[in-house]
Formats: C-alpha cells, sequence, structure tokens
C-alpha cells in the first residue's frame, strides 16, 4: 500500500522490526504471557535494532526518528498481539523523556545510555491509589533535608514498577495544586523502596507494580528540571504517549480483523465457510472500516505534529477513536471465532482481554472527552 507519509527508510525500519517481532516475539508470546514476564534479554534485543533509542538523543545513544517511525515501531509491535510484552519493554518511552528533556547534564550522562542499550529499565511513576489521573493533587511528598530528598508515599498500576532500575517519580514538594509537583529520579536500590506485583485482567506479560515510599532519601541532584516544574514537564509527555497507544490500538484492531478474515475463510458452518455467510462478511466490512477510518485520522495527526502544530483536542479524540476501534474489534473477532476465541492462545483473545487498559491508561475515555472539549473552548 502506497502512502504519501512513509518514505524508503520507515518501509526499511519496518522490515527490520517486522523479522524483529516474527522471530524474538511473536513465537514467544502465548508463553510469556502465561509466565506473567518476558526475558530481560528482550531489551539488549530491541536496542541491537535501534528500537529503545527512537527519538532519543544521538550523543547519548539515540536514533532521529519522527512521528512516522514511532507509528511503524507501535504498529509492527502490534502485530505479536501482546500488548502487556509491547508495555514494559516500552515503558522507558514515558520514564526517560523527562530525564532527557530536563535533566541535569550529568544525569542525563550517566542514566541515559544504559536505558537505551537495553542494560537498565525505565519506568513512570505518577498513579496513586488515592487518585489516577488527578496529577495535580498528588499525595506523595518530598521534603528537602541538606543534599537529599526524602520521599514517603506511594505508587500503583506502574508499568514495569518490579524490576525497574529508574523510577521517574512525581512527589510533593511544595503546596497543593500543580504548582507543589516535582520530578524526581529514584534508582531502585534506594533504601525504603519496596514493591509489590499486582495481578491484572490483561497485559498479562507486563511487569506492574505498586511502588511504597517509606523515607527514602534521594540525592537532591536526582530532581528532574526545576522545584514545583514537575506538572509541565508531565503534560509535555502526554501528547507522545497518547499517540504512541493511539498507534498500537489501531494496529491491534488490525490484527483481530487479520486473524477474523483468515478465520472465516477456513472454518466452515453450515456446508460453506464462515466467509460466505452474510452477517460475518458484514462484521468484516464493519471492522475494516474502523481500523481505515483510525489509521487515517493517526496519519495525519502525526502530519500535523510534524509540521509544528499541538493539536491536542484532536490527539485526545484520536486515543479514544483508536480504544474504541479496538474494542469493536476484538469484540467482533472472538465472536466470529466463536468457542476457539474464547480460548487462551490466540491473539484475538489475548487483545480482547486488554482492551479496558488502553481506553483507561494515558487518560480515561472520559478524561479524553473533557480535555478535548476544553480545548475546542466549551
Amino acid at each position: 500500500m502506497t502512502s504519501p507519509f512513509y518514505t524508503a527508510e520507515h518501509d526499511a525500519f519496518r522490515a527490520v522490526m517486522r523479522r524483529f517481532v516474527e522471530k524474538e516475539i511473536e513465537p514467544h508470546a502465548h508463553e510469556w504471557d502465561e509466565a506473567g514476564e518476558f526475558p530481560r534479554a528482550l531489551y539488549r534485543k530491541a536496542a541491537a535494532i535501534g528500537l529503545l533509542g527512537l527519538g532519543f538523543p544521538e550523543e547519548f545513544g539515540g536514533v532521529p526518528a519522527d512521528q512516522f517511525m514511532r507509528i511503524v515501531a507501535s504498529q509492527e509491535l502490534a502485530r505479536a498481539g501482546a500488548g502487556g510484552i509491547s508495555a514494559s519493554l516500552m515503558s522507558h518511552t514515558i520514564g526517560a523523556p523527562p530525564i532527557a528533556r530536563a535533566g541535569r547534564a550529568e544525569i542525563k550522562a550517566r542514566v541515559l545510555p544504559p536505558i537505551l542499550a537495553g542494560e537498565k529499565i525505565s519506568a513512570l511513576g505518577i498513579t496513586e491509589p488515592s487518585g489516577g489521573s488527578d496529577v495535580a493533587n498528588l499525595r506523595t511528598r518530598a521534603r528537602r533535608d541538606g543534599d537529599h530528598y526524602v520521599v514517603s508515599g506511594e505508587k500503583t498500576f506502574i508499568t514495569s514498577g518490579m524490576r525497574a532500575d529508574y523510577l521517574t517519580v512525581a512527589v510533593r514538594t511544595g503546596g497543593e495544586g500543580a504548582g507543589g509537583v516535582s520530578l524526581l529520579l529514584i534508582e531502585g536500590d534506594t533504601p525504603g523502596l519496596s514493591r509489590t506485583k499486582l495481578k491484572k485482567m490483561g497485559w498479562w506479560a507486563s511487569d506492574t507494580a505498586t511502588l511504597h515510599f517509606d523515607e527514602c532519601r534521594v540525592p537532591a541532584e536526582n530532581l528532574i528540571g526545576e522545584e514545583g516544574q514537575g506538572f509541565k514537564i508531565i503534560m509535555q509527555n502526554f501528547n507522545s504517549e497518547r499517540m504512541g497507544m493511539a498507534a498500537g490500538c489501531t494496529a491491534f484492531a488490525r490484527v483481530c480483523l487479520d486473524e477474523a478474515i483468515a478465520y472465516a475463510k477456513e472454518r466452515k458452518t453450515f456446508g460453506k465457510p464462515l466467509a460466505q455467510h452474510q452477517v460475518i462478511r458484514h462484521k468484516i466490512v464493519d471492522m475494516a472500516q474502523k481500523v481505515a477510518a483510525s489509521q487515517a485520522m493517526l496519519e495525519m495527526l502525526a502530519w500535523r505534529l510534524e509540521q509544528g502544530e499541538s493539536p491536542v483536542a484532536e490527539i485526545c479524540m484520536m486515543k479514544n477513536q483508536a480504544t474504541q476501534t479496538m474494542a469493536f474489534c476484538a469484540s467482533e473477532a472472538v465472536q466470529i471465532f466463536g468457542g476457539a476465541g474464547f480460548m487462551r492462545g490466540i491473539k484475538a483473545e489475548r487483545i480482547y482481554r486488554e482492551v479496558k487498559v488502553n481506553a483507561i491508561g494515558g487518560g480515561t475515555e472520559e478524561i479524553m472527552k473533557d480535555l478535548a472539549s476544553r480545548q475546542m473552548g466549551l
């Protein structure tokens, strides 16, 4: 399929990504999902093809990448139909950008190279048990004590939380509201830090945890940006996070579509293939229509971002469009598979279990609508 948005360089990277996913992820996806984790060695393998460095500064091992290169990465990873693997493997894409953007020079030089080389794991700690996306009212506190901050509180639903070596954590260093929020880099072996593994509906292969900070002493030099500027830095992360989620969700929907088509051609009922039943053909066309619409919206927004625009309202709507498309296609694919769709081991079943985490993570569907409406002046 030709497209005005992808160059020969994008196509070459897509081929590399496809080989990587077919060899290193797809054959093991079910096994890793059942085991609840994947090998740490996968990070190094991903780094070797340039995946982990996409969009990060070259001086730290990064690789130049535009919006479309990121779409290629997200959508090729989704072909394995294993969102939990993608989420943890790429947790540095939300944990490390604040470091690259606002960290002190010596912190960047020490922390970013091993993350981008797949030697260390980076995670972001924002959500708390008392509130999810209400960043301005977080409660984890960091009080200054000489040349350290002393951190106490909890974070939950943290992707890569159990084995992250570096945690980018939102803390309250000042008064109430957004102006009292700062970001700290907290290392995984800090005394007073403990972790509790969480069991989930989906994303089984993803390491997800609650983090407990009990008077953790963190060097003041680990402050990311200025004190009280954490909220702004966090907000800068959201466009890229939501675009990445939208790209992945649209691709997961396409995986469901492709699986449903293949099964409908092969499976026979009432003396003919499923695909020859009008009701099944209509389901497949509905799926294909939604995937095509979502992909077109995604690529147009990516182009606008490349032009220097910041279409926040549309990005919020894009995330909802993609997660709704994923939900529809996953449901219809399982329906087309029938009893086989209820059995563990096929991609459509795994994706069906992962629908809700995408509609919640990165800002719930309701928050996306509210933010979009405010951007529209309502």
